[in-house]
């Protein structure tokens, strides 16, 4: 009896009760109902319901003064700008110039500087905070730090070329052959210093026994970034290069700032500037700028919806 008892004890010693689990109570589906309903009702008013009123804007015509003057007009908004709408197609090489651009040279980069930055040189804190201090500025302030480095007159950039040489001013961002590329190398600028600190995110959760271990295959640096660092940051990448497709495609704030508050400067057409010229602009086309919106925004979805499904469909193989 004593041996059975104990066998009993020691079993329920072993298999503890399991804990009830709690209800939750009226304060707790309060807080939950606050803390999730909130953000989906500003996500719903503030990004769906106006998509879903762009969208059905885009086959209208309107000045946008009284709701009266709206007039349906079906496909004629999408007509004119694909036949009779010269800035459009400007617009749409200089997003895909500015796409490429920023995927080829500042992305690559920004990986670059995490990498070495992650090998432990010394100040490596105070390189990481220097390079990544214009991610803190907002657009629109890193455009007016252009705009003062570009000014053809007392500009710091043709203060250093006339210290140089003698070459007269170069105007910078009144060029439009160019002022794409000057607001390109504004934008890079920042652009580095994000990608620098979301790779550096990702390589510190990396182990350092795969680098040992392809050090003593004999593998040296750009070897072992190249077949094992860049492979195993995978998730990585593809965040990387989502928010590069993003940034490429919704670019705004600066170019408004540095092309003076104007899409139709030469040069410098961009889809998002179209946009907001035809629906904010003196004179007022919301049909025809919903008609731009949602044709960027159809590009953005197809760009990363192709990309992630195929991601995905390669895990799952």
């Amino acid at each position: 009896m004593s041996t059975v008892r104990t066998a009993s004890r020691s079993s329920s010693r072993a298999h503890p009760r399991r804990s009830r689990q709690r209800s939750l109570g009226p304060g707790d589906r309060l807080f939950l109902t606050v803390v999730v309903g909130i953000p989906l009702l500003a996500l719903l008013v503030f990004v769906w319901l106006p998509a879903l009123a762009s969208i059905g804007l885009s086959f209208t015509s309107w000045d946008g003064l009284t709701l009266s003057d709206i007039h349906w007009i079906g496909l004629d908004n999408y007509h004119q700008i694909f036949t009779n709408y010269p800035p459009f197609w400007p617009a749409v090489r200089h997003n895909v110039f500015w796409l490429l651009f920023t995927a080829l040279l500042p992305t690559p980069f920004g990986v670059f500087l995490a990498y070495q930055l992650d090998r432990k040189i010394r100040f490596t804190r105070i390189y990481q905070t220097a390079i990544f201090m214009p991610m803190v500025l907002s657009l629109a302030v890193v455009g007016f730090i252009w705009e003062i480095i570009y000014n053809p007159d007392t500009g710091l950039l043709d203060g250093v070329i006339s210290a140089v040489s003698s070459g007269h001013h170069i105007d910078w961002l009144g060029n439009p052959d160019l002022n794409l590329w000057a607001v390109l190398i504004a934008s890079g600028w920042r652009h580095t210093g994000y990608i620098m600190i979301l790779y550096l995110a990702g390589l510190k959760g990396f182990d350092p026994a795969l680098k040992e271990a392809a050090a003593l295959d004999g593998a040296n640096g750009r070897q072992t970034f190249l077949r094992v660092v860049l492979p195993a940051m995978k998730p990585v990448n593809i965040i990387i290069l989502v928010v590069t497709v993003m940034e490429s495609l919704r670019a705004f704030d600066i170019v408004y700032v540095l092309g003076g508050g104007t899409g139709s400067k030469p040069g410098m057409e961009l889809l998002s500037l179209l946009i907001s010229d035809n629906i904010i602009g003196e004179s007022s086309h919301i049909g025809y700028g919903s008609a731009l919106a949602v044709i960027l925004l159809l590009v953005s979805l197809a760009a990363i919806g192709t990309f992630l499904v195929q991601t995905f469909r390669k895990e799952d193989q």
